[in-house]
């Protein structure tokens, strides 16, 4: 499993999961933050579930339990993946070459596991396998997220077409933002309440 060497030169116009997931909450935080630059005062409204990944990666690479569980044949760790096409970038926890020789995005959340997958964390696993299948020419039909405060409870996600072209859709509606669209405010307003944008958002 070889990853493309020099495979982009830099980041300034590529788009990372965070800004997807921004996106998601509401569009015109984009807009507003990432279209027109007002600043947020370095503070991140929109609620995504609490959790950050687990650095010391070291404790979770001597793991080969978690290698066999999901039949891995070869994995690599911290990879920097890209979509070229899609204009997207982003660096997940690892990647892994399967028994059938498909491949499968693997992050580890510093979060409990309470029996359902959180959008976000659905979000960074799709982005992840457009990247893998660019970059690498071959299938991503699941991915995998590890719960450190669930002792490491190893929960697989389906991955499939239809929400792989969602995602694609919903990166060129990002797109269309960034180009001066002023989109449709999100249809919860509960998520207004304390967003640095109320006073200036349009209703």
């Amino acid at each position: 499993m070889k990853l493309y060497q020099n495979f982009f030169n830099e980041f300034e116009n590529y788009i990372t999961p965070s800004d997807i997931i921004e996106f998601l909450y509401c569009p015109r935080f984009t807009y507003f933050m990432k279209c027109l630059g007002i600043s947020q005062y370095e503070e991140k409204r929109y609620k995504v579930q609490k959790g950050r990944e687990i650095h010391e990666r070291k404790e979770h690479q001597n793991k080969s339990y978690l290698r066999k569980k999901i039949g891995s044949i070869s994995k690599q760790v911290h990879v920097q993946l890209v979509s070229k096409k899609l204009k997207v970038q982003g660096v997940v926890d690892e990647v892994h070459l399967l028994e059938d020789k498909s491949m499968a995005p693997l992050d580890y959340k510093f979060a409990e596991y309470d029996e359902k997958i959180y959008l976000t964390y659905k979000t960074q696993l799709i982005l992840y396998a457009l990247m893998i299948e660019e970059m690498f020419g071959t299938i991503v039909d699941k991915g995998y997220l590890v719960y450190c405060r669930s002792r490491n409870e190893l929960v697989e996600v389906p991955i499939n077409k239809e929400m792989k072209d969602n995602m694609v859709n919903i990166i060129n509606e990002y797109k269309n933002v960034m180009s001066g669209y002023f989109p449709k405010p999100t249809q919860y307003k509960s998520k207004c309440l304390d967003c640095c944008y109320k006073n200036i958002c349009i209703k």
